[in-house]
């Protein structure tokens, strides 16, 4: 197929069919194969350097024809720089948690610290402890309770008058780790919290971005978020205690509320043929962040400042400063090089067909339909769960496999790597279905993600620590393949629910996410003092959420075994009078394909 004639699903579909969705996804990356010269069906449209429909959304997702000014290409602007600031967002974001036990030692709340085990040999985590790695205990003979243990087993009589010196020990503290910080100490408590905070915050930001972003625009709304990340990021090198770590974690975590203008602004951008693709696209490329930050934060900073000779207690505050630049440098390049909207410098709620001002009013008019409740919980079973295994996954592969940062940064890595082409793969999917089944088909991409991801997250919380390594890593895999895959299925939804309200709705269910994350690690990863089973419990609330997929339904799009109830004449009735209202620029014609469904 030449590549000038790609032309969205229509051909996107047929690429699938014939190599597959990893070989249409790189076709998409080399569409045009980056020239910056229009595409041969884009000759009469000079200008823009994408097709576009009669609403000037973008019709085609072509992502190296990034050249031309902001009036010839402001939508791959646009796709581009919400990509990269939501991807520095999550780098900043969760570079503390990599650094976790670092930090913990920094601050003196690990447990050995706290009670040296020569002076408090009986500390529970103490009594539990066994090196993986030498397969030696604490409790050199035993503990005197395997579930709930208050002592190690006394040494053998025949022992104590015969055995050596370290025979005779019946505690063993050199086995302990450098910093233990095992579930049930004060250090994984501290841990947590500051975990929750980080994401807790979010929540309120995002909430209000439904409101700001269309008083401000996705432009000035971005860089703010980005200016006022960047301070806290650096103002982390200053940690000292739980208190201003937790704190900080607080304020970093308003950063994560990037995400809404990531999806608001390329809804704003794209046609509804490939607004799933670009939204998820968008989304999971910011989200790589998480996994990247996992491996940059350890094996690109910190681990080379400690081998130059820096105390570590130094390395990872200087680690911090690097997020904090990249920050100030991107708000000042969008800041300069982007548009809100095809036509327009800054948004205005007409583009939406909205007629009245923005309101706290419309928080309450979006929220008194159940489908919105449904998804943005099923968003916090997706996004949530990805925003907690970015807090919980690094530490548990050091405490409950015992493996040093490197390794476990790495594991912990791989589950937000996936985000490099998973959550693409959730939207191109939900696309295609649209495409060959109708709206029935985003529902059931979104169910059976859904479902997946609780099946191999239930599976993760069986794996114990016998296990080797690269079981884990299989079943994480599996694991955030499906995480990812429903994120990108449900903000292929989420375009469709409310037009007129598309700020508000991408706000609320962004929000969602942000809310799985603090039912999870406040439910299940804080109270409950086993490694394994709050992943286990986890994935029953994962299954519920995914269950309730039936409570989608639409007149004018059909529900999840039902098609839509509205004939062609209603149909078009729909159509004019929830279209954008984005003014054409003078002169102009476009001439690209329009979408039979209604415009986003």
């Amino acid at each position: 197929m030449p590549l000038q004639a790609w032309n969205g699903l229509d051909d996107f579909g047929k690429v699938v069919s014939k190599h597959g969705c990893f070989a249409a996804i790189f076709v998409i990356f080399r569409d045009s194969s980056g020239s910056c010269s229009r595409p041969a069906f884009a000759k009469n449209m000079p200008d823009f350097k994408l097709a576009v429909d009669k609403n000037n959304k973008a019709t085609e997702l072509a992502l190296l024809r990034v050249c031309g000014t902001v009036q010839q290409n402001p939508h791959m602007r646009a796709f581009w720089a919400s990509t990269i600031s939501f991807f520095l967002a999550f780098l900043g974001w969760f570079a503390l948690a990599p650094l976790a036990l670092e930090v913990a030692t920094s601050m003196g709340t690990c447990e050995n610290q706290l009670y040296p085990p020569e002076d408090n040999p009986k500390r529970v985590a103490y009594l539990k402890y066994k090196s993986l790695k030498t397969g030696k205990a604490y409790c050199q003979y035993g503990k005197n309770d395997d579930t709930n243990p208050t002592d190690c087993n006394p040494v053998p009589q025949d022992i104590l008058a015969s055995g050596t010196a370290d025979e005779k020990m019946q505690y063993r503290p050199g086995v302990l780790a450098d910093c233990v910080c095992t579930p049930g100490t004060e250090c994984k408590d501290i841990i947590a919290n500051a975990g929750v905070a980080a994401v807790a915050s979010t929540i309120f930001v995002r909430i209000a971005l439904g409101t700001l972003l269309e008083r401000f625009g996705p432009v000035n709304v971005q860089s703010g978020l980005m200016t006022f990340g960047a301070f806290w990021v650096a103002m982390a090198a200053a940690i000292t205690a739980p208190w201003n770590y937790t704190l900080i974690r607080f304020f970093i975590g308003c950063a994560g509320a990037t995400f809404v203008t990531n999806q608001f602004w390329c809804s704003l951008m794209f046609s509804p043929n490939v607004v799933g693709t670009a939204n998820a696209t968008a989304a999971g490329w910011g989200n790589l962040g998480g996994g990247v930050t996992q491996i940059f934060m350890i094996s690109v900073l910190f681990n080379p400042m400690v081998s130059s000779g820096m105390p570590a207690n130094t390395a990872w505050r200087v680690a911090m400063i690097v997020p904090a630049v990249l920050f100030l440098i991107c708000a000042a390049t969008m800041k300069l090089l982007c548009w809100d909207t095809p036509t327009a410098k800054r948004f205005d709620v007409s583009v939406t067909g909205k007629t009245q001002k923005p309101s706290l009013w419309d928080y309450v008019v979006v929220l008194k339909d159940i489908r919105v409740i449904v998804m943005i919980f099923q968003y916090s079973a997706c996004f949530g769960t990805e925003l907690a295994m970015n807090n919980q996954l690094a530490t548990h592969f050091r405490t409950y496999f015992q493996m040093d940062a490197a390794d476990a940064s790495a594991l912990a890595g791989a589950f937000g790597l996936m985000n490099l082409f998973a959550r693409s793969l959730g939207g191109i999917t939900s696309d295609i279905l649209f495409k060959y089944v109708g709206f029935r088909g985003r529902i059931w991409a979104q169910f059976l993600a859904l479902f997946f991801e609780a099946v191999f997250l239930f599976c993760f919380g069986m794996v114990d620590s016998s296990q080797p390594w690269y079981v884990a890593l299989a079943v994480l895999i599996c694991f955030s393949l499906f995480v990812q895959m429903a994120e990108g299925t449900s903000y292929g939804i989420v375009p469709f629910m409310n037009k007129q309200q598309l700020a508000v709705v991408s706000a609320l269910v962004g929000a969602g996410g942000n809310l799985g994350a603090v039912i999870a690690g406040f439910c299940f990863y804080k109270p409950i003092n086993d490694p394994l089973l709050p992943f286990q419990v986890h994935a029953g609330y994962v299954m519920f959420w995914a269950l309730l997929s039936p409570c989608y339904y639409w007149r004018e799009h059909g529900g999840m075994f039902h098609g839509p109830a509205v004939d062609k004449m209603d149909k078009t009735s729909v159509d004019k009078t929830s279209v954008d209202k984005t003014p054409e620029p003078a002169g102009k014609k476009p001439e690209a394909a329009e979408s039979t469904e209604t415009t986003v």
